[in-house]
C-alpha cells in the first residue's frame, strides 16, 4: 500500500513536470501528458503500472462529469441543444454502425457485433482536450459550448450502446425491439434517478446547518452518489451524474453559501487537474502493456488496423459535422433553427476537433477477459490495442493540427453581438446604476449622516461616470486605459502586501487578521488580472 502511495506522488510530480512543460511549448496539455506516459512506460519502476476499469469508472468519471456539468453554461446547452442532442444520439449510433461495417470487413473473424462494441468505445469524443486547445486561440464561445455540450451527453449515450453490444456479444443474441426499449427506459431513468438524488442534495444544503467545508465535501460525494445508485439500478450513471450535475449547477446561487462557492471553484479545479492528468498519464502507460497483449495478431497488423479505423472515424465525424450544416440550412426554410447558415469554416473545426480520452479508454478496459461461456472474450486484446492507437492519433495528430486549422479558417463569431470587453463595462455600468438606485430610494436620507455611506455613494458616481465615459470612447483607448489602470493597481496592491508583511513582524498585530488581508488583496489581484 506504501509503495503504490509513493509510486502515485511520483507520478503526480511528472504530471506537474509535464504540464509546465506543455505550457512553456504552448501545447495543450493531454498530448504532452500520453506522450510523457508513453515514453515513461520504458522506464523499470512505471513499466508494470495497468489501469483497473472500475477505478477509472468509479473514481475518475463522476467527478469529472459532474465538474463538467457545472462549467456547461445553461443558456448554451439550451440555445445549442438541437445539435448537442443530434450528435449526442443519432451521430454516436451512425458512428457505431459505420465502424462495425468498416471493422468487420476489414479484420478477419470479426463480427459485427464487435465492432459495434468498437464504435461504442470509440464513437465519443473528449471535451478537455479540445477546449484546452481551444482556450489558447481566438475561437468562437458557441463552438467551445457546443463541444463541451455534446462531451457531456455522447459519453452516456456511448456507454449505453457499449453496454447493449457487450450483452449482445457475450449472449449471442439481439433482439432489436426489446433493445430500444431498454435503451429508452434506461435514459430516462438515467435521467430521473440523477434529478432525485440531486433534489436530496439540494435539501440537504438548504435545510442542514452546514458550514463551507461541509459544503464543498457534499458537492465531492454528491456525483458518486448518483452514480452509484444509477448503476445499482442498471441504468445509465453517466446521465444521472450530467442531469443531476446540470440541476444543481442552475441552483448554486441557493445552493451554496459565497464561500463555499469561492473556496468550492479552487478544491474542484485542483481535483480535476489531477484526475484528468493521471488519465491521460495512464494512456501512455498501458499501451506497451496492451501491446504485449496482442497474441497471435501481429503488431504490424494491429497498427494498420488501429490507424485504418481511427482514418474512418475522423472523416465520419467530419462529414457528420458538415452534413449537419447542410441539413439545418435546409429545415431552416420550413421550422426555426439554432443556426440557419452555419457555413463551412465552423463545422470544419467542430468535426476536426473530436479526439478521444477518458471515456473510450474506460469502456474499452471494462470489456471483460471471458464469456458467460467461460471463454476467452473474442479479440479483446484487439479491440484494447485499436482503442488506443486511435485515441493516440487523434490526440496527437488532431490535436497538434487543430490550432493550426482554426487559424487558416479565420473563424468569426458571429453570434456575440457585442464585444466580450465592451459587455465588461456595459456590465459594470448596469451594476453601479441599479446600486444607486437602490441606495438614493431607501437610505437617500441618510447619506448625510453616515461618512462610509456618503463614501460609497461617491464611489459609485465616480464608477458610473468613468464607465459611461468609456463606452463612449474607441476600443483601442478604453484598452490602453485599462492596461495602464491595471498596471498601476496592481503596483498598489504589492505596496500593500509589503507593508502587511511588514506589521506581521511586529508582536502586537495578530498573524490571524494579516493573512485575512493579504487573502482580500488576493481577490483583488484575481478581478483585476482578469478585467484585461
Amino acid at each position: 500500500m506504501q509503495s503504490i502511495f509513493i509510486q502515485y506522488i511520483y507520478l503526480i510530480s511528472i504530471i506537474l513536470g509535464l504540464v509546465t512543460i506543455a505550457d512553456k511549448l504552448r501545447l495543450a496539455y493531454p498530448i504532452v501528458l500520453v506522450l510523457g506516459g508513453l515514453a515513461l512506460s520504458f522506464v523499470a519502476p512505471f513499466s508494470n503500472i495497468t489501469i483497473n476499469p472500475e477505478l477509472v469508472f468509479l473514481i475518475f468519471l463522476p467527478p469529472l462529469l459532474y465538474e463538467a456539468a457545472w462549467q456547461v453554461s445553461w443558456k448554451e446547452f439550451w440555445k445549442w441543444r438541437g445539435i448537442i442532442i443530434g450528435f449526442a444520439f443519432p451521430i454516436v449510433i451512425l458512428t457505431s454502425c459505420v465502424i462495425a461495417v468498416v471493422s468487420s470487413a476489414l479484420i478477419p473473424g470479426f463480427t459485427l457485433a464487435l465492432g459495434f462494441l468498437l464504435g461504442g468505445i470509440i464513437s465519443p469524443p473528449d471535451a478537455v482536450s479540445a477546449t484546452t486547445i481551444m482556450r489558447r486561440v481566438n475561437v468562437p464561445k458557441s463552438l467551445v459550448s457546443l463541444i463541451e455540450g455534446e462531451s457531456l451527453l455522447n459519453d452516456a449515450s456511448s456507454l449505453i450502446v457499449f453496454r447493449f453490444a457487450l450483452a449482445s456479444v457475450l449472449t449471442g443474441r439481439f433482439q432489436f425491439q426489446a433493445a430500444a426499449i431498454n435503451f429508452v427506459v434506461v435514459i430516462l431513468m438515467g435521467i430521473a434517478i440523477g434529478l432525485i438524488a440531486g433534489l436530496m442534495f439540494y435539501a440537504v444544503h438548504r435545510l442542514l446547518p452546514t458550514t463551507s467545508s461541509i459544503e464543498i465535501v457534499l458537492t465531492l460525494i454528491t456525483p458518486y452518489c448518483m452514480y452509484y445508485f444509477a448503476e445499482h439500478f442498471h441504468v445509465s450513471g453517466v446521465l444521472a451524474v450530467v442531469s443531476g450535475g446540470l440541476f444543481l449547477s442552475s441552483k448554486r446561487d441557493r445552493l451554496l453559501s459565497y464561500r463555499s462557492r469561492i473556496e468550492g471553484v479552487n478544491v474542484w479545479n485542483n481535483l480535476v487537474f489531477v484526475l484528468n492528468g493521471l488519465i491521460f498519464l495512464f494512456i501512455g502507460l498501458e499501451l506497451p502493456f496492451v501491446i504485449r497483449q496482442l497474441g497471435i495478431i501481429s503488431l504490424g497488423s494491429a497498427i494498420g488496423y488501429g490507424s485504418i479505423i481511427a482514418f474512418v472515424l475522423i472523416v465520419t465525424r467530419l462529414l457528420c459535422t458538415l452534413g449537419t450544416s447542410v441539413l439545418m440550412k435546409f429545415m431552416s426554410r420550413f421550422i426555426p433553427v439554432s443556426d440557419p447558415n452555419p457555413g463551412w469554416r465552423g463545422p470544419l473545426v467542430f468535426g476536426w476537433a473530436g479526439m478521444r480520452g477518458v471515456v473510450s479508454l474506460a469502456s474499452a478496459l471494462s470489456v471483460p477477459i471471458l464469456t458467460e461461456a467461460g471463454q476467452p472474450f473474442p479479440y479483446r486484446d484487439l479491440i484494447l490495442f485499436i482503442t488506443f492507437i486511435v485515441i493516440l492519433i487523434t490526440l496527437v495528430f488532431q490535436g497538434l493540427t487543430l490550432p493550426w486549422l482554426i487559424r487558416k479558417v479565420h473563424l468569426r463569431d458571429r453570434f456575440t453581438l457585442i464585444p466580450e470587453q465592451q459587455q465588461e463595462i456595459i456590465i459594470q455600468k448596469k451594476l453601479a446604476q441599479a446600486s444607486l438606485r437602490f441606495l438614493e430610494e431607501k437610505y437617500g436620507a441618510e447619506r448625510s449622516r453616515n461618512e462610509h455611506l456618503d463614501n460609497l455613494f461617491s464611489k459609485l458616481e465616480i464608477d458610473l461616470k468613468f464607465f459611461a465615459r468609456e463606452l463612449e470612447e474607441s476600443n483601442l483607448v478604453w484598452q490602453n486605459s485599462l492596461k495602464d489602470y491595471q498596471s498601476i493597481y496592481l503596483e498598489m496592491l504589492e505596496r500593500r502586501r509589503e507593508l502587511l508583511n511588514k506589521m506581521n513582524r511586529r508582536a502586537e498585530f495578530d498573524e490571524a487578521l494579516i493573512r485575512k488581508y493579504l487573502s482580500s488583496i488576493d481577490l483583488e489581484e484575481f478581478k483585476v488580472r482578469r478585467i484585461v
